[in-house]
């Protein structure tokens, strides 16, 4: 009885294809502490804190969150009924500078995945050494079933709910999953009506009109490829003739797809949440961008020999650079020892759990962490936000230039201290970025 009450609980918990797995409860339940996103976090901290001999009292500092706030969002529909979202803004980290996070509206979203998220935003800005710390924000919400007005109404209430959290100097949100410039532009224009006077820095990722960057939309999608090139330069890999498979189509998996198809490389698989496409000779990635563009599902794609490939199996493809590009826990314990690639090139938040590390540490796959690989998204919303302040904007040439030196000198410290400490590319980044976090521990110190 009590066994059949658990299995209902995992029924609730995991995706189908863990559920229907045949593996005891008790075996699930571990891996629910290893794919939930905040325990994930809070493991690859103690990971890096034993490696690195960190403080214990630092890393009980870092392992907690500063602030979390949870908002109620009643919502007039069109159709006149009330429903309520739940949303969320968390601080994890203001040490080293204003919170920055993006905010994603989706229908799974809930507090410890803002919480992780909010965590890997920190170490982010800290081996890229900006000025900033970590958060996050979310909406648990499907908006493809909202109109816009109704998308609207949500956005500008979400905004006045967590007005007093965020603000220039205090908290900069951005676009994340299922959410635009547009979103943003609509978070702008009503903090701006609460302080009476246009506040272009408290979002980054608007429109240009209103004092958004150029470059911004493909600023992880460029930082990715900034990255991948500097490693396959080091590994003396040439990239043109790899075999590539992405998955997820939105805006870091298209955009990556879409300059490594300019670049002349092979991308024999892509995906999106129906599932994917694949073909050995490689895809045509503009018509698919299209197909994408025009509201379309790639499930739905008819190319000449493009085969159906579910976002469980495009994983496990045989190719030699994946890039997991959709949503976090999507390489765990389950599936790692099926990965069957040279690089793993992390384009979305916490792809791969702990567990999964070790194993492909073990085949000898080279994984570039997320908070490296995609940390362009940030990097360009720091030069937005300076922009804003300063009213000066800059050109897609210095945008990108600045980019690039910021990366690839980010990604020269990893690789070389990860062939100092003889660790993995994610070991040696967290020890960087969270050594920098600790210092500024130490020279604030602990108030009062």
């Amino acid at each position: 009885m009590l066994e059949n009450k658990k299995k209902e609980q995992m029924k609730i918990i995991y995706p189908e294809a863990l559920v229907a797995a045949d593996v005891s409860v008790t075996v699930k339940e571990e891996l629910l502490m290893e794919t939930n996103p905040f325990e994930m976090a809070k493991k690859q901290i103690d990971i890096v804190a034993e490696k690195m001999g960190l403080n214990n009292n630092i890393k009980k500092f870092l392992k907690r969150v500063e602030r979390s706030l949870i908002v109620s969002i009643p919502i007039k529909m069109n159709d006149g009924t009330l429903k309520i979202f739940e949303g969320y803004r968390v601080q994890h980290s203001t040490v080293r500078g204003p919170g920055k996070g993006g905010i994603r509206f989706a229908p799974n979203v809930n507090l410890d995945e803002v919480k992780a998220l909010a965590i890997w935003m920190t170490w982010k800005c800290s081996l890229l050494n900006l000025p900033l710390g970590g958060a996050k924000g979310g909406v648990c919400v499907d908006p493809r079933k909202l109109s816009k007005e109704e998308l609207e109404r949500l956005t500008r209430r979400y905004t006045s709910e967590i007005i007093n959290f965020i603000g220039p100097d205090k908290d900069i949100p951005a676009p994340d999953v299922n959410t635009n410039p547009q979103i943003m532009a609509w978070i702008m224009d009503t903090y701006s009506m609460h302080k009476g006077r246009a506040v272009p820095g408290v979002v980054t990722g608007k429109p240009i009109e209103i004092g958004g960057s150029v470059g911004r939309e493909s600023a992880t999608g460029m930082g990715l490829f900034f990255v991948l090139e500097a490693l396959c330069n080091k590994i003396n890999l040439d990239l043109n003739p790899q075999d590539i498979v992405i998955q997820g189509f939105g805006n870091v998996g298209g955009n990556i797809a879409k300059i490594l198809y300019e670049k002349g490389c092979k991308i024999i698989a892509v995906s999106d949440i129906s599932g994917g496409l694949y073909a050995k000779g490689g895809l045509n990635i503009d018509q698919l961008l299209k197909w994408r563009d025009e509201s379309n599902y790639l499930k739905d794609f008819q190319g000449k020999g493009y085969k159906f490939v579910s976002n469980e199996d495009i994983l496990t493809l045989k190719c030699d650079i994946l890039i997991p590009a959709a949503i976090e826990n999507q390489i765990t314990r389950s599936n790692a020892n099926r990965i069957n690639c040279k690089i793993i090139l992390e384009g979305a938040n916490g792809p791969t759990t702990p567990g999964a590390d070790n194993i492909l540490e073990k085949k000898g796959i080279i994984v570039v962490p997320d908070i490296l690989a995609n940390a362009g998204g940030v990097c360009v919303s720091y030069f937005e936000y300076i922009q804003d302040i300063h009213s000066y904007f800059w050109k897609l040439e210095r945008i990108n230039q600045e980019l690039k030196n910021i990366l690839v000198s980010a990604f020269e410290d990893v690789y070389n201290l990860s062939k100092e400490k003889n660790a993995s590319l994610r070991i040696a980044s967290y020890m960087i970025a969270i050594s920098r976090l600790a210092k500024a521990i130490e020279l604030r110190g602990i108030f009062p």
